[in-house]
Order: structure tokens, then sequence, then C-alpha cells
């Protein structure tokens, strides 16, 4: 059986919104709760699904570096400015920094090297988020990580920053550090129905950080789950709603790998029942 238990926090509350809900980031910026993840495809293939998804109503995107599609989306993106301008768009991009790296400063020239990179590759002129993919090492490491992003964010190439792959030890190496003025505003990590006792979204709060699950359909395992399917029956939604569902009643949110018209619509079509 699922577990539903909710639980509620104020950093995390989920606000209502025409199209889709969005939570609100500890830099005060609305989040959307859905959001577009590109895969490993070529670029053509990225833009022709940014394309498909900005038509479908999805207003937040994560264009990780590792997927290797960062030209095509951002081609996706202005293809569709005339329909939908950028500034309604939440972008994100991400650094892979932390496994060729070592060092504050290594780290720091890396990571500063990858957030250029992320402009001229998505040809934009800001994000509004970056994200690093994964952790350095070390402490020292992580920190010049994160230092390249506290220049970009200063510098207005992006509106907030993030993290990826976390733990609360790697977290607490940038929340407790007092020389940085960012706290991440996302962790992106694996979450889905199955993680009903992982404290990682409360843990994570307690910090003013939210959690955005990536594979929150566990690879499509939980698509034919058969208690999601049958709780879906329910309420007229599919058993991929109802997990999707389950994600955003614990207060975190989600990114997923839809590329169909039709599934865009069916994930930003969970905001009008409860489980």
């Amino acid at each position: 059986m699922l577990p539903f238990q909710l639980t509620f926090f104020f950093v995390l509350a989920t606000v209502s919104g025409q199209k889709q809900d969005y939570i609100i980031l500890n830099n005060g910026l609305k989040f959307p709760s859905v959001s577009f993840g590109l895969q490993v495809y070529d670029d053509t293939t990225a833009q022709n699904y940014t394309r498909i998804a900005i038509q479908a109503g999805v207003r937040n995107f994560f264009a990780s570096v590792l997927a290797g599609n960062q030209v095509g989306f951002g081609k996706g993106v202005k293809s569709m400015s005339g329909v939908v301008p950028r500034k309604e768009l939440f972008v994100c991009g991400s650094v892979n920094s932390g496994g060729s790296c070592s060092g504050f400063e290594d780290c720091k020239a890396k990571t500063a090297q990858g957030c250029k990179t992320n402009l001229q590759d998505l040809g934009m002129e800001y994000l509004d988020m970056i994200m690093l993919d994964y952790p350095a090492s070390d402490c020292d490491s992580i920190s010049g990580q994160w230092a390249a992003f506290e220049d970009m964010l200063q510098a207005g190439l992006t509106r907030s920053v993030a993290v990826s792959n976390f733990d609360l030890g790697q977290l607490d190496c940038i929340v407790s550090n007092k020389s940085f003025v960012a706290v991440p505003a996302v962790n992106q990590m694996s979450y889905s129905v199955g993680h009903g006792s992982d404290p990682v979204v409360a843990d994570d709060a307690k910090r003013t950080v939210a959690v955005q699950a990536y594979s929150p359909l566990a690879a499509g395992a939980l698509i034919k789950d058969p208690d999601c399917v049958q709780i879906g029956q329910a309420h007229n939604k599919t058993g991929a709603q109802v997990a999707l569902r389950w994600i955003v009643q614990r207060n975190a949110t989600f990114t997923t790998s839809a590329a169909s018209a039709l599934h865009f619509e069916q994930d930003l079509d969970i905001f009008d029942f409860e489980l």
C-alpha cells in the first residue's frame, strides 16, 4: 500500500497557479512544481520536445549538460518566443564539475567555465537556475564549486543556484559556510513512491532547500504499479498521475522526461485531486 501521511513546511508551501502549481523558493522565486527534464538525445529531438512541452503548458525546464543537447533546447525556446516569452519560462542549466575537479581553486575555475558554457550553448543571456549535477569529493572542493555559482549569481547571470545528489553533510558544507550569501534553492535527487519513510524532504526543508525529484516514476515502474493504478481509477487519473501527485503532496517537486503532448498535459493535470 502507498504511505499517504502528509507533512507541510512553511518554506515549501504550495500555491495555486492558473496552469499549474508552484512552490516559493528560499529566495522568493516561484518554481513550477512540474518540470520537463531533457534526456540524452540529439539537438533536433531536444528542440522538438521543447516546443511540444511549451505548447502543452510546461513552464519549468531542466536542461542538464549531461544530456548533451542544450543547443537544441535553446533553439526550441527561441523558436517559441513569439508564443511564450522567455521571461515566462523557468530555465535551469547544470554544471558537471564534481568528478573532474579537486580543491577550492580548481573546482571554482572549472565550475565557472561550466557556467559560461551553459549560457553559450543555451544561447541565453541569463538562467533562472544553475545546478551542480554532482558534488565534488570534499568540502573544500564543494566550496570552490559554490563560490563560482555565487559569482554567477552576483553577476546577474542566474536568478538562483541549486545542487543535485547532495547528502546532508554536503549540503551543510555550503549552508554552514558564513562566507556564502546563497543557500541552495533546490536539491534534485531520486525520489518517488516507495520513499515514504525517507526524511529527505523534511531534512532539506530545515535548511530551506526544496527537493526536486528526478525519476519520479521509478524509471517507469510506477506507471503500471497496481496500487497507483487502482487509486487512479477512483480519481479518473492514471497510475503515473497518482505517483506524481504523491510527490507534490509531500511538498516536493519533480522533473519528468515526457515526450508527447498527452503525457506533458497529464503531468500538469495533477492539481485537482488529493490522495
